[in-house]
């Protein structure tokens, strides 16, 4: 599949990568993944992926850019103030209190939804409050979706001192706000519906700079 954006030719590719993982193994202003979905008009979402990292600075989770706002919808952890960045319409809360590890795989899900403009995130299985972040507006795109940088431009404006070192897996995205039992299905690797606007278990996604599509770590099935 040829998609045409900012000017540049991309050549995305639909892969089942259950048993997979991205791997970003070093800090650049550059490697990263580009997802895209046929879906452009998004009135809720819950987002959810697994990510591992030994980072204690800042860095980008999941990214999604339009030309009306670079952070249409972001996931940033504030690593180095003990918190996590929820941002919808270029507008953000922070949430308090998480238990982030490093060297430890960790789940994380948000959800939003116009109507109320309320958010929520999620970390292995542990709700957030639910906090006020933007209502009335859906995002809209033309959309674009990066793992491993945090988008400044519409596709780019990256920065190294914001960029993601480690591994991610089992990204999903939806056009609905999960209930608390289908997130912690999702959570404890339990069934779930996959997404149905990003599916990890047919992605369409295109890699650019050092990132590897790996076989997932699992130390629980050596015994």
């Amino acid at each position: 599949v040829v998609n045409v954006l900012n000017f540049n030719i991309y050549i995305f590719f639909f892969k089942d990568l259950s048993g997979k993982m991205f791997t970003f193994p070093q800090q650049t202003n550059s490697a990263h993944v580009r997802l895209t979905t046929s879906r452009q008009v998004l009135s809720a979402v819950t987002v959810c992926f697994r990510s591992f990292t030994d980072l204690r600075r800042d860095h980008s989770l999941f990214s999604l850019a339009t030309p009306a706002f670079d952070n249409e919808m972001l996931i940033f952890n504030g690593a180095s103030n003990n918190k996590y960045d929820f941002w919808i319409n270029n507008k953000n809360v922070d949430f308090i209190g998480h238990d982030y590890k490093v060297n430890t795989w960790q789940s994380i899900c948000s959800t939003w939804d116009s109507v109320s403009g309320l958010g929520q995130l999620w970390l292995d299985g542990k709700p957030s409050s639910r906090k006020f972040i933007s209502s009335g507006s859906n995002i809209s795109g033309p959309i674009i979706i990066v793992l491993g940088q945090e988008q400044d431009t519409h596709g780019g404006g990256f920065d190294i001192k914001q960029s993601f070192v480690g591994m991610m897996s089992d990204v999903h995205l939806w056009d609905h706000i999960l209930s608390p039992c289908e997130i912690q299905n999702y959570m404890h690797h339990l069934n779930f519906a996959p997404g149905n606007v990003l599916n990890w278990r047919a992605l369409e996604f295109q890699t650019t700079g050092r990132v590897l599509i790996e076989d997932k770590q699992d130390i629980n099935t050596c015994y």
